[in-house]
């Protein structure tokens, strides 16, 4: 079998998740946020299309993690994000991390917007 290391260039990779954080590139980071190439930033959800819509020039693809389990996104988040011409793809926070880790690794124009996972004690660490 040949095993082919995965270069990122200049993106950084999530590198784990954990209730309430994110690690990326090495660094911890607490609660959601989205991440491409040129950036990671803090997110406030489903609420905060224009996070996503400002990604329009950058981007292709935005993959939303709904945290532990895959949820519906509201009709008007997907309706902003696809009426600039970036595609929307849900899925659990896990499946996002990891997708978002092979399309950058393929050189693809993607971003990840991503809620935690469910904390220990059944919420979502805020």
């Amino acid at each position: 079998m040949n095993l082919t290391e995965v270069t990122f260039h200049d993106a950084r990779p999530f590198d784990g998740y954990g209730p309430g954080f994110f690690r990326v590139g090495g660094e911890v980071h607490h609660g959601a946020l989205v991440l491409h190439a040129g950036g990671l930033s803090s997110w406030d959800g489903y609420a905060d299309a224009a996070a996503l819509t400002r990604l329009a020039d950058a981007v292709d693809v935005v993959l939303v993690g709904t945290g532990r389990e895959v949820a519906h996104v509201p009709g008007d988040l997907r309706t902003a994000v696809e009426g600039v011409g970036i595609g929307l793809e849900v899925m659990s926070t896990p499946a996002a991390c990891r997708t978002y880790n092979v399309l950058m690794g393929e050189g693809r124009r993607v971003a990840a917007a991503v809620l935690p996972v469910v904390g220990p004690t059944g919420d979502v660490p805020a």
